[in-house]
C-alpha cells in the first residue's frame, strides 16, 4: 500500500439543500429564506436537485456551484499535481513548495526518513504507454531509479550547505517527489474534475487520488454522487 491519502478539511452542511435552495430561488416569487421550514430535508432535496438539474443531461449545472467541498491531498508525485492543475477545472490549490519545504529531502538524505516518504517509484509489475506497449518494472530497474533518488537527495542536501538557493537546488531532484497540498472545489467543479481524471485512460496515479476523493463527495452528497456513479463516472463525459 503505498502513501497517498486524502482527508476532509470542511465542507459546505446540507450541500443539498443549499442547492436546492439557489434552484428554488431561480423561479421563485418569493425570498426563499422565508420559506426555509418548508425546504425539504437534505436526502430529498438531492432527490429533486438530480431529477430537475441533472437527470436526461438536462445540463444546468449552476446551482452545484453554491456548495464548496475542502480536501487534504497527501503523499502523491509531482506529476499529479502537474496534471491536476491542467486544464480549465475551476479549483483552488495551495501546494507544498519545494522553496521553503526541503528540509524533509535532506533527511532523507542523512537516513532520517525513508526515501520513499519523499520520493515516489510506481511499484514493480506491468506497464502499458499510451500506444499499449507494454513492458515490465521489474525490482532490479526500480532499485537503480531508489539509488538515483538517493543520490539526488543527498546532492541537493550537499547544495544547500554550499549556500545555494533552495530554488536553484531543487532542479536536481527526480520529477516525482512527493508533494501535499489542500485543494477547494465546487460540487460543479467537483464533477468536472471527476469526468477528466477519474476516466480509465487517465494516469493511474491520478486515478487513485479519485478513488480516495469519492468517498468523501459520496458521503458529503449522497443523492448526487449516486446519480454522477450511475450515469457518468470513469465515462469521460465532460462537464459543461
Amino acid at each position: 500500500m503505498d502513501r497517498f491519502r486524502v482527508d476532509l478539511i470542511a465542507a459546505t452542511p446540507n450541500p443539498q439543500r443549499c442547492i436546492y435552495a439557489a434552484m428554488h430561488q431561480d423561479y421563485s416569487e418569493g425570498y426563499v429564506v422565508a420559506d426555509q421550514a418548508q425546504w425539504p430535508d437534505e436526502a430529498k432535496a438531492g432527490e429533486v436537485c438530480v431529477k430537475r438539474l441533472l437527470s436526461g443531461e438536462r445540463g444546468h449545472y449552476g446551482p452545484l456551484e453554491h456548495a464548496q467541498i475542502v480536501l487534504n491531498v497527501g503523499w502523491f508525485p509531482h506529476s499529479v499535481m502537474q496534471q491536476a492543475r491542467t486544464h480549465r477545472v475551476g479549483v483552488s490549490f495551495d501546494v507544498q513548495s519545494m522553496r521553503y519545504t526541503g528540509d524533509r529531502i535532506c533527511r532523507a538524505a542523512k537516513g532520517e526518513l525513508d526515501l520513499e516518504d519523499v520520493f515516489y517509484l510506481r511499484p514493480v509489475g506491468s506497464y502499458s504507454d499510451r500506444q499499449g506497449k507494454k513492458y515490465q518494472y521489474t525490482e532490479e530497474e526500480r532499485g537503480k531509479d531508489l539509488e538515483h533518488c538517493r543520490r539526488s537527495a543527498e546532492r541537493y542536501a550537499e547544495m544547500l550547505e554550499a549556500g545555494f538557493a533552495e530554488e536553484h537546488a531543487r532542479g536536481i531532484l527526480p520529477f516525482d517527489y512527493r508533494q501535499h497540498f489542500v485543494v477547494s472545489f465546487t460540487l460543479r467543479a467537483f464533477l468536472h474534475f471527476m469526468d477528466l481524471r477519474a476516466k480509465l485512460d487517465a494516469q493511474e496515479e491520478i486515478r487513485q487520488m479519485c478513488d480516495l476523493m469519492w468517498p468523501h463527495m459520496v458521503q458529503w452528497a449522497p443523492e448526487i454522487a449516486a446519480w454522477y456513479e450511475k450515469s457518468r463516472l470513469h465515462k469521460a463525459r465532460l462537464a459543461p
